[in-house]
């Protein structure tokens, strides 16, 4: 798994912290997620809608994963470093 590019968003731009490309594998690539802090602090990973429908979901675990991986490049880390930055 490998974030290809995030782009965070600017304060005040609601529950949505960044907006990222992601490598899945070297199969697989997706465009366009968002990753959002929830309420209650928890995270989710959306994917765009076609025709106002969900394209893509993504199991808890994976979701974890893909979430600490986005927020690990926002931090210009990578994902297996275990350092603050």
């Amino acid at each position: 798994m490998q974030i290809l590019s995030i782009r965070p968003e600017p304060p005040g731009a609601g529950s949505v912290v960044a907006r990222f490309d992601l490598e899945l594998s070297d199969q697989l690539r997706m465009f366009g997620l968002r990753l959002v802090k929830k309420p209650d602090g928890h995270r989710a990973i959306y994917a765009p809608n076609s025709g106002g429908v969900r394209v893509v979901t993504f199991g808890a675990t994976l979701v974890q994963e893909i979430a600490n991986a986005a927020e690990a490049a926002i931090r210009g880390l990578l994902p297996h470093d275990r350092t603050e930055a």
